[in-house]
């Protein structure tokens, strides 16, 4: 029995939503006190709530901010996501809370570390890390664009 797009959907964005709540809750435990939560419930919301806002309001923020990302190399990425989870921190005072934009900084960037690294361990990630040869059913002319 194969799963329905939806079914798919849905289990994609569910372990994308824990993956992002459990990296937010390693930037909670390394920043402690800086950023905090009030229960496990508000830490759910606040992940979701990124989460979301990194769906509809970050493509937004990145094509705004097009000529800065070109100039820094894509390094103000980290900015755009301190500012969303800023941002979340305002929206949810006093239930999630963020001390300030430098925290909010840091925070952005352990989250950036933790869900690239369970997203490749879980094999959620959009790349892949191989190690070793191509497989042997890959031609050797398969590198080559024929124009």
């Amino acid at each position: 029995m194969s799963m329905q797009p939806g079914q798919k959907r849905l289990l994609h964005f569910l372990g994308t939503w824990v993956i992002n709540t459990l990296a937010v809750a390693v930037a909670v435990a390394i920043l402690r006190g800086h950023i905090t939560y009030e229960s496990w419930q508000y830490l759910l919301i606040a992940s979701l709530l990124l989460g979301l806002l990194n769906a509809f309001v970050r493509p937004i923020l990145l094509l705004l901010m097009l000529p800065l990302l070109i100039f820094t190399l894509g390094l103000f990425t980290l900015v755009i996501n301190a500012v969303l989870l800023y941002f979340v921190g305002a929206l949810m005072r006093p239930h999630f809370q963020v001390d300030s934009f430098l925290y909010a900084f840091l925070g952005a960037v352990i989250i950036a570390v933790v869900s690239i690294g369970l997203n490749i361990l879980t094999g959620n990630a959009r790349m892949t890390i191989q190690k070793g040869p191509p497989p042997p059913d890959k031609k050797s002319d398969d590198d080559v664009i024929d124009v």
